[in-house]
């Protein structure tokens, strides 16, 4: 069995991790920054370092592939393809995302430190705006890659200063020219921490991803009429900072009725004019629902809009509603993720079948591939966040389970 190289890996994510750093521990690299034009940069250095041929695609995904045996490998047989993606939140940490990508780099280099070839190609990818952070919808390049998205669409996605994603991928010099998709994997893995409390809570080395729930992301933006605090009477108030509130009340109560895996976050908020003593004109906010239960998905949202139609009905309040991102539960593919399970135990390392709460490239993927997920435990559960952390084991251990999942796939 190949062993992956401890020090080697966490010393890559230290180092990537020095890139946007931010005070408390942790990155912000927001998709197509200067900083995460860094970030791509290094990673993109490593991926020529192993000696594979790296291929930017139109929406700048980049692929580093190693060969396979056959000879024209890259073009006749279909590769394994693991990875995730470098961009961050704001306030991201270390791992989320870049622990996928930096350990499907390590298992290239321990093939190539034992000189073993696959017969199947492999191909370690990171995709463009995973996190959505400054362009929606997230996990773009994956959904562009997967035929989900068509580039023009995306690349008119823009940011809150009106910056485009074409512009900005033609700026840090990823707009590639390769037709994205144009690879269409064998399978596809992805690594990652679980961002949740689950298997730290639990004391469970390894997550088994079954599936990912479906998200819904909604911008609302709700007009009144800004008055004085003083002098206005209750009745006569057209307050959208009310309506705002009541929504964010709401979604808590609905969420803790349906019960199960429903959640629901008013996550943005913002009011106009924000002054101490002015009846707010302008509201503008998120709603954030999930469920791996499509249906159960549907009718939160509309009771989510039922109510904010009436608050604002008899509020008098004028609503306008933009969905930014809908995307519907995922179920992996079955044998794939079997084959996690059987790897991790075959490790001696606890398992646990779950879902994953939190949207990745891999849900996209299973459009066109076999997919499947491999979680690591979360500290505390806390992810998005500076003070994001896994222990250096559990790195270790999904990592293992990656690499011995990966050459196994790779020798079919």
């Amino acid at each position: 069995m190949l062993t992956v190289d401890g020090p080697r890996l966490l010393s890559a994510l230290e180092e990537l991790g020095q890139i946007g750093a931010i005070e408390g521990g942790g990155c912000a690299r927001l998709a197509l920054s200067d900083e995460d034009k860094a970030g791509r940069d290094l990673v993109v250095g490593w991926m020529k370092q192993l000696g594979l041929a790296v291929q930017i695609d139109a929406i700048g995904n980049v692929i580093g592939i190693r060969a396979g045996q056959e000879k024209g490998g890259r073009e006749k047989i279909a590769p394994v393809m693991t990875g995730s993606h470098i961009d961050t939140v704001r306030t991201g940490g270390r791992y989320d995302g870049n622990y996928g990508v930096l350990a499907g780099l390590e298992v290239v280099r321990l093939l190539n430190d034992s000189g073993v070839e696959t017969r199947r190609p492999i191909a370690v990818a990171f995709f463009t705006n995973e996190e959505g952070a400054r362009f929606q919808p997230d996990m773009m390049g994956s959904l562009v890659y997967a035929g989900g998205l068509g580039l023009n669409e995306a690349y008119a996605a823009a940011d809150k200063d009106r910056r485009s994603v074409g512009d900005e991928l033609r700026r840090i010099g990823y707009l590639g020219r390769a037709q994205p998709g144009v690879i269409r994997p064998h399978a596809f893995v992805e690594l990652h921490i679980e961002q949740g409390p689950i298997l730290d809570e639990e004391k469970v080395r390894i997550g088994v991803v079954e599936g990912v729930q479906g998200i819904s992301w909604t911008e609302y933006s709700l007009t009144g009429v800004s008055n004085h605090a003083g002098t206005t009477p209750m009745r006569l108030r057209r307050d959208a900072g009310y309506v705002a509130a009541s929504v964010n009340v709401f979604a808590r109560a609905l969420a803790r009725e349906m019960g199960g895996n429903q959640v629901a976050t008013v996550g943005a908020l913002s009011l106009r004019p924000n002054l101490i003593n002015v009846v707010p004109n302008r509201a503008d906010f998120t709603v954030d629902l999930r469920n791996t239960d499509d249906d159960k998905l549907k009718e939160a949202e509309a009771r989510v809009a039922a109510h904010i139609a009436d608050v604002a009905r008899a509020e008098r309040v004028e609503v306008e509603a933009k969905v930014l991102a809908r995307f519907e539960p995922v179920i992996f593919d079955a044998s794939l993720v079997d084959r996690v399970e059987r790897h991790a135990q075959a490790l001696r390392l606890s398992t646990r079948r779950m879902p994953s709460g939190a949207g990745h490239d891999a849900q996209m993927m299973q459009r066109i591939c076999p997919t499947a997920m491999i979680f690591v435990p979360s500290v505390a559960g806390l992810s998005h966040n500076v003070k994001e952390h896994t222990e250096a084991a559990d790195l270790l251990a999904g990592a293992q389970v990656l690499a011995n999942l990966v050459v196994e796939l790779a020798s079919e």
